[in-house]
């Protein structure tokens, strides 16, 4: 027996399937295999049975039973036991032949076998129960709705079982309880539409209620039965415990359960469980103002009962609210096609506004993407909500998260109660951080309670002071704050089938961005073979063109007037100007077409053999080159950047007007580069630039530096050149997974900034 003091403050705790103790209306033997060893036995088989406890332990159950009985236990212990209890078992006790019913079942290696006396009762009864219950179960299924068939429920089953009352008890996701249908006697106060707290009913007897679809107290006032010896046998693969009773039909009861239904005026009670999806969602619960005892037969029908109602629970509530649901499923239709048609998903749940609200009967929305967050309708203020979305990630279990009591949970939340007393959370894409965050107002409501749900504290005899079960259940009213409407069933599936149908849009996306990159792929290096291939062949007869105009000038000369001699020499300088194009588009497809050589690249030398370079080539040059600080190593085709440093720096001497020029290189460290405002930022560490006093660029010229023979001043203008430095610069910088971008100021310099992607720095 379980000597542990229990109250209100550990009844959660307390171990209920481990009482060491059974109810006295049957006798329980404990049995061992493989011979059935009676191991332990209630103390009260003297009385039951006839045999006092010391005569049968230790002894096979053979001696106690007939082989025939024995065979019949053999067989059950095979079987599915639900199938076969109960047994007719008999036992001879002097001249009189005993006859019980027999609960077999097994558990932690031991066998149980429970055994109640058979009440006398005519052989019609079972088919009379037969028709009762099988009308029952019309009526169940031909109800339209849950409550009807509630309300069915505890009709029938107070026909059969003859219970003063029988109520159908029901959960809600606190755990609290509510009865929503009821059948009594007159003279009894009624418990309909009362609400019970969920300390009535502890976590671990509502997993025993999972476990046993029926419980009986035949007499709340009667006197537990020991088990002899009170531990498992020695020998047993847990050790010397207590037996485990969960499965037992004859387990005691909690006594503060007993002290409750006293409280309640309940001399018997039965309970029998409604489950669904392997979860209690409620209770078929009987009371009974003097003792009552059920048989095991009747017992029985009405845990099939129980069954039938626990399989038609989800049907009716499938066709509760069905004209809600349709509408919200239709509402789904017409957001998955506008995400579908949207190129970035979370812009069209933006534009689907009030839609996103009706979907779930919300007054509000946020959509959190990153570190952005759009909201609609009524939210809390924009001010608190980054710290909400954060809280609601930690919160969020299967991709959800929902509550109609958020300040109870987020004590910030009560300043904004008013607007969002409700959340019910959707994430999208942990990864990406998005989220959908629907709000619902405050709706204050009163709630009739079955007694005041506190605990009451009471003062022992000794002078302490113990919290009880409470003694009043008269209708005890509370003003309930800070609760939004519940979020229904129908509503949070339309979030969870949300979700996956986001996930089918922007797998999609993906797939057909996919394919557009790949055909950009393809076509980018069809352009790049033609330029190539073109640009390669054409510089033969180029070559052709420019030679025989020089043979011309140098042979027939004398032959020609100063007007013949001029055009030849222009048609020398056009040839040898196409030349330099061909050359520089040529340069620029094997860009495009040679494979990177990434290496450690110490970028301070190339930079220093760049301005080298140009101060050999250009000596007439007075130019200032500076460098603030050393320039870091990186991951770079070193060739490459290298003529990205020539190509930028001859830009900047090239254009640059001043007496006194100068180019400045250097860079930023940063973990993240903001690079405009369409873009995402980059995940890079440095930002390189490239810095001149020279002319500058005019604004609306900005955009055109980058394009390929694109010049902003004549051919003769600045040295000439090609036009196409700047865009073999971007090439460049692209291959390398970075970008470039150019800030100017007309007359007073430009500064030409670019970032390289790191291998090993970038998400």
């Amino acid at each position: 027996m379980i000597d542990q003091a229990v109250d209100l403050t550990n009844c959660d705790r307390e171990p209920i399937h481990i009482p060491g103790l059974i109810q006295p209306h049957g006798a329980l033997l404990v049995l061992q295999e493989p011979d059935l060893t009676i191991v332990q036995v209630s103390s009260n088989t003297f009385e039951l049975i006839g045999h006092p406890p010391k005569d049968i332990l230790g002894k096979p159950l053979l001696a106690l039973l007939a082989p025939k009985q024995i065979a019949t236990i053999r067989q059950c212990l095979s079987e599915d036991f639900e199938h076969v209890n109960p047994l007719d078992i008999s036992i001879k006790r002097e001249a009189k032949l005993l006859r019980f019913d027999g609960i077999v079942h097994r558990q932690n290696a031991l066998i149980f076998l429970e055994l109640e006396p058979k009440q006398k009762s005519r052989k019609a009864d079972f088919f009379e129960f037969y028709q009762r219950v099988k009308g029952t179960i019309t009526k169940l299924q031909k109800a339209p709705t849950l409550l009807e068939m509630s309300e069915a429920v505890v009709k029938e089953v107070r026909k059969v079982t003859g219970f003063d009352r029988v109520m159908v008890y029901q959960f809600d996701a606190e755990g609290a309880g509510r009865v929503i249908a009821e059948d009594r006697v007159e003279s009894l106060t009624p418990y309909l539409g009362l609400h019970y707290p969920p300390s009535d009913i502890p976590k671990q007897a509502k997993q025993l209620y999972t476990l046993n679809w029926l419980r009986l107290i035949p007499d709340c006032t009667y006197q537990p039965i020991e088990l002899v010896p009170a531990h498992n046998p020695a020998d047993h693969p847990l050790g010397d415990r207590p037996t485990d009773l969960s499965l037992s039909v004859l387990r005691s009861v909690s006594p503060l359960h007993l002290e409750y239904l006293s409280n309640m005026g309940v001399g018997a009670s039965m309970s029998i469980s409604l489950i669904q999806d392997q979860k209690l969602w409620g209770l078929i619960a009987c009371h009974h103002s003097t003792p009552r005892y059920v048989p095991y037969s009747v017992r029985t029908m009405c845990e099939f009962v129980g069954q039938v109602m626990s399989v038609e629970l989800a049907n009716k509530e499938n066709h509760e609210d069905l004209d809600y649901k349709m509408t919200l499923k239709s509402l789904q239709g017409k957001f998955v096609e506008s995400l579908s048609q949207s190129e970035r998903f979370l812009d069209g749940l933006i534009q689907l506004d009030s839609n996103l609200l009706d979907l779930v009967s919300a007054s509000g929305a946020a959509i959190c993407a990153a570190n952005h967050i759009t909201c609609i309708g009524q939210t809390p203020p924009e001010t608190e909500l980054p710290a909400l979305r954060d809280w609601v990630k930690t919160q969020i279990q299967h991709n959800q998260f929902e509550t109609r009591s958020l300040s109870q949970l987020y004590p910030a939340a009560a300043s904004f109660k008013a607007v969002a007393s409700g959340v019910l959370a959707l994430e999208i894409s942990q990864f990406h951080q998005n989220y959908i965050l629907w709000f619902r107002p405050e709706v204050v409501q009163t709630v009739n309670w079955g007694g005041n749900p506190n605990k009451p504290v009471e003062v022992t005899d000794d002078g302490e002071t113990r919290l009880s079960p409470r003694k009043s259940f008269e209708k005890w009213q509370e003003t309930l704050q800070g609760c939004s409407l519940p979020w229904k069933p129908c509503e949070i599936e339309i979030v969870t089938e949300l979700r996956s149908l986001i996930v089918v849009v922007i797998l999609k996306q993906a797939d057909d961005l996919a394919k557009i990159n790949l055909e950009l792929e393809r076509s980018n290096s069809e352009l790049d073979s033609f330029a190539y291939i073109a640009s390669h062949d054409l510089k033969e007869p180029l070559r052709g063109i420019h030679n025989y105009s020089n043979f011309l000038m140098e042979d027939y000369a004398a032959l020609l007037d100063a007007d013949g001699v001029a055009k030849l020499n222009t048609v020398v300088r056009l040839t040898q100007r196409m030349e330099d194009l061909i050359n520089s588009l040529l340069h620029y497809s094997r860009l495009g077409r040679a494979e990177l050589s990434r290496q450690p690249t110490n970028l301070a030398e190339v930079a220093r053999q760049a301005i080298d370079t140009l101060r050999i080539s250009q000596p007439q040059s007075s130019i200032e080159f500076r460098v603030p600080r050393s320039l870091p190593t990186i991951h770079c085709d070193r060739t490459q950047i290298s003529e990205l440093f020539t190509n930028l720096l001859t830009n900047a001497i090239k254009y640059n007007d001043k007496s006194e020029k100068w180019v400045e290189i250097g860079f930023t460290e940063s973990a993240r580069v903001e690079l405009d405002k369409g873009d995402s930022e980059d995940p890079l560490l440095y930002s390189f630039y490239v810095r001149d006093n020279g002319i500058g660029i005019p604004p609306p010229h900005l955009e055109r530096v980058f394009q390929i023979f694109k010049r902003l001043h004549t051919q003769d203008q600045y040295g000439g050149g090609t036009g196409a430095g700047l865009t073999i610069v971007q090439k460049i910088v692209e291959r390398h997974g970075g970008k470039i971008w150019v800030e100017s100021t007309l007359g007073e310099g430009s500064t030409f900034y670019f970032t390289l992607k790191q291998e090993g720095n970038h998400e």
